[in-house]
């Protein structure tokens, strides 16, 4: 019989997680709150070894077709002259604006469009009760169902319920590094064409931001501002929508066109700039994955990489260790810890950056700084996994 394994959450992680438990034999089903996949977000990135795992996951076509295809970034003054330029094409392509940029978004369907032909989907649905033993989690979702499973990942992000229901309150593992970050499209009446255009206002620490998108006649803000804490209730779109406004009042630019669309805009997102730090990623039959496990915060630029990373290894050693939850969750973490504790000190530091009150930092050691790049892209080892079982790439076009 199968290993059954039941994954919370349908964005990044937990599709991703699904393809390769499902490429090892194992029989994956994914709930998730939402009723379906959500659009838009913030463009994410794939940069270093990540790049390797998509192509590992025969994806690399799907993921560069579904781009933003941006070229490169500006920095402007209050007037839009530019005082900085960044291309696509820096570090070889794992620059700033990496060479592979895409909608959180569109991502997330590329790898539902992937698994959803060997992968049972849930959605509008979410875990209400678990109870786990010495063979297996019994599982009792919120629309009555009940099930058994012999493993369950949760992969829902950085309020992640499975993580409190099992590991604690969040207040415990979350780490807010001082930032509040908000992203919406709207239409795009500011003759964007594949740059991206942000503003900083230096003495307050706030920003505005345009990216380009596929579709060309829309583009994507972005505003970023300082806050000691965060009390706005992550799903009161309304309370954020209020808080957003707020803060950006009185901010130059193009700032007064761009929140004039908040109102009309089908994706709107608003939260904490925040990292979950754990001693453990695992308790028992029970795991975690992504931004519920690691958040490096989007300050990082790495926390897609780190899904992904992380979703080929947890089931590598599932599988090496013949889905023995202790043994194989021991060797997923053994492998990431260090990977992920360069992404988050990254995050960390460029976070800090951005603050209005941030002292001026000594001259950096360079190639302290360059060791810790290229352990935050390349410093993690991706096993062949030659010897165990493995269903191809999927099929579908």
């Amino acid at each position: 019989m199968s290993t059954r394994v039941l994954i919370a959450g349908a964005s990044i992680a937990g599709p991703a997680l699904a393809h390769w438990l499902r490429r090892r034999g194992a029989e994956v089903t994914v709930v998730e709150r939402a009723p379906g996949l959500r659009p838009g977000g913030q463009a994410v990135d794939a940069r270093g070894v990540t790049k390797e795992v998509i192509r590992r996951m025969g994806l690399d076509a799907a993921v560069r077709a579904a781009r933003t295809d941006t070229a490169g970034a500006y920095t402007v003054d209050v007037d839009g002259n530019v005082l900085e330029t960044y291309s696509a094409d820096d570090h070889g392509g794992d620059g700033f604006i990496a060479d592979i940029e895409i909608l959180r978004g569109d991502l997330s369907q590329v790898l539902y469009d992937d698994t959803r032909d060997g992968v049972e989907y849930l959605f509008g649905d979410r875990i209400a009760e678990l109870t786990q033993d010495a063979d297996g989690v019994d599982v009792t979702l919120a629309s009555g169902d009940r099930r058994r499973f012999d493993l369950v990942v949760g992969a829902d992000g950085l309020h992640s319920a499975l993580r409190a229901t099992v590991f604690g309150p969040r207040e415990r593992f979350l780490r807010h590094l001082g930032l509040v970050l908000a992203f919406y499209s709207v239409p795009n009446e500011f003759e964007l064409d594949r740059w991206f255009i942000e503003y900083q206002e230096q003495k307050t620490g706030r920003s505005a931001a345009l990216r380009p998108i596929q579709d060309a006649t829309r583009a994507m803000a972005m505003f970023s501002f300082p806050a000691a804490d965060f009390t706005v209730d992550h799903r009161d779109v309304a309370g954020q929508k209020s808080l957003l406004r707020e803060q950006m009042a009185g901010l130059g630019w193009l700032t007064p066109r761009i929140l004039a669309h908040l109102d009309d805009t089908p994706d709107f997102y608003l939260d904490q700039v925040a990292q979950v730090v754990m001693d453990r990623w695992s308790n028992g039959r029970v795991g975690l994955i992504g931004d519920a496990a690691f958040s490096s915060s989007p300050m990082s630029g790495q926390g897609t990489g780190l899904a992904l990373v992380g979703a080929y290894l947890l089931a590598g050693e599932l599988a090496t260790a013949e889905w023995d939850p202790e043994a194989g969750f021991a060797a997923y973490e053994d492998k990431m810890r260090s990977f992920v504790e360069a992404n988050q000190e990254i995050g960390r530091a460029h976070a800090h950056s951005r603050l209005p009150d941030a002292e001026p930092s000594p001259e950096p050691d360079m190639d302290a700084l360059m060791a810790l790049v290229d352990r935050a892209l390349n410093g993690v080892e991706l096993p062949d996994y030659s010897g165990l079982p493995d269903s191809g790439p999927s099929a579908r076009p």
